[in-house]
């Protein structure tokens, strides 16, 4: 291996090196600085005249007269079961005071999506333990379902709740968490490991922490590095895995800073072109394999800047995954945790995770019946607004009643609450009981006649 004193240029978080052999791309880079120091580093770009490498640790003290050196190897992440318990920082590295992970095998880092042939269907109903997911947008062991949320809003407390809570029912298989947090402060990364520690979610759990002061070049590979854990975990090991990774924003921001150092034209609001690839690059490492006992769910977080559901983030987001949970700032300023708006939210594989055998046989119907006079009591609000309670007819009135115990009862719930699916059932029973059985058109007069008012 040669090494290379051809540095012509160093810009933000990038080296530039002139007439190098050919090198690959993804290759491992290491940089001898005039001091001794060395830093490692990886190929964003080659071609016949000049390779750009994008450092790990940030270009301080790097000058023309350092020595790069090309590996001929990519990141590799060392996997064994030793990985469970550990906390690990975004580069894959122990955090925790622990020793390093004695690899069973090296994994690339970069994966690889699924083949859509070899996908299973998903069908398995994932509890949460929270009504407003399982009720009513409904998980599915396979699927990618993320969490629109806003600044200042508690997506990761309903992120941490999930990894606490999330099991498999009826399965004997083992179940994971894989927790990846990209650009957090010193003092969230703090709660997070405490939680994970003082709950015992950590015996489950692989968690890799990016902090917000860490290079914007770890927080790329802090989620490649999760979702490798996740396919060793999942396609090696037989387990059913959650792979919850907050926030994707930070994520985005540090592809258009890269993108920005590359001087590369940019796309919407200044995020790179190729981000819709690079993100699907990351979801579809989600689902289940023919023949496969494991399988990989994922719930990306991403913060809406500016609470716009059309940013291209979540745009982009939604267009990849199945489905949404969009969490309210008007229900987190009315004190409602968690602050899930279940209008909005969709949960496109719902159907294939509920139902006789998996949760219940009434499921379908009473989320349609909760969710239909829900919505109409939403629209009802806007009418009292501008015409007053009193112009309502007696029906309306009930509607609006309704609306407010649905938030009141079957929305908010303890951090700590974990329902299983016949609570949160049995929940909409007793909400629905309140209104005259005749009104309950979207659930057979079967299902009313063995649930109505028995709760």
């Amino acid at each position: 291996m040669k090494e290379y004193k051809t540095i012509t240029r160093v810009a933000g978080p990038l080296i530039f090196v002139e007439k190098t052999d050919p090198v690959g791309y993804g290759e491992l880079v290491k940089i001898t600085m005039p001091n001794g120091d060395v830093k490692s580093g990886q190929v964003l770009d080659t071609s016949e005249n000049m390779v750009v490498v994008q450092v790990f640790e940030g270009t301080s003290g790097i000058d023309l007269n350092s020595m790069v050196k090309f590996l001929g190897e990519t990141i590799k992440l060392p996997v064994s079961d030793e990985l469970l318990g550990r906390i690990l920082n975004g580069a894959g590295k122990p955090i925790d005071g622990g020793p390093e992970v004695v690899p069973e095998e090296l994994m690339e880092i970069t994966g690889a999506a699924i083949n859509p042939y070899a996908r299973a269907n998903p069908s398995d109903f994932i509890q949460t333990g929270i009504s407003t997911i399982d009720g009513t947008n409904t998980l599915v062991r396979g699927q990618k379902l993320p969490l629109f949320s806003g600044s200042g809003l508690p997506h990761n407390e309903i992120a941490l709740q999930i990894a606490r809570q999330a099991k498999v029912r009826g399965s004997n298989e083992g179940f994971a968490i894989v927790f990846a947090a990209m650009g957090i402060t010193n003092e969230e990364s703090q709660r997070f490991i405490t939680e994970f520690e003082e709950t015992g979610a950590l015996k489950r759990a692989v968690v890799f922490l990016n902090l917000a002061d860490d290079p914007a070049v770890e927080r790329l590979i802090t989620p490649r590095m999760a979702l490798t854990a996740a396919e060793y975990l999942a396609f090696r090991k037989g387990m059913h895995v959650l792979v919850i990774l907050t926030d994707m924003t930070n994520y985005c921001e540090s592809l258009r800073e890269i993108g920005a150092a590359r001087s590369e034209i940019p796309g919407r609001r200044g995020y790179p072109g190729y981000m819709y690839t690079d993100l699907a690059m990351l979801y579809e490492r989600a689902g289940m394999i023919k023949g496969k006992k494991g399988s990989i769910t994922q719930l990306p977080i991403l913060t809406m800047v500016g609470d716009d559901i059309t940013h291209p983030i979540p745009d982009l987001t939604g267009y990849i995954t199945e489905g949404q949970i969009v969490i309210s700032r008007e229900l987190h300023s009315r004190n409602i945790y968690p602050p899930v708006d279940v209008l909005p939210s969709l949960s496109r594989l719902m159907n294939l995770g509920i139902g006789k055998g998996k949760t219940r046989e009434d499921h379908k119907q009473v989320s349609d019946q909760l969710y239909a006079f829900y919505a109409e009591g939403k629209d009802l609000r806007g009418l009292v607004a501008i015409v007053g309670e009193e112009s309502l007819s007696e029906r309306e009135r009930r509607i609006l009643k309704f609306a407010a115990d649905f938030e009141a009862k079957f929305v908010k719930q303890a951090k700590s609450e974990d329902r299983d699916i016949e609570r949160t059932l049995e929940i909409g029973w007793r909400l629905l009981s309140e209104l005259p059985e005749n009104e309950l058109t979207r659930i057979s007069p079967e299902l009313r006649k063995q649930h109505y008012g028995k709760h």
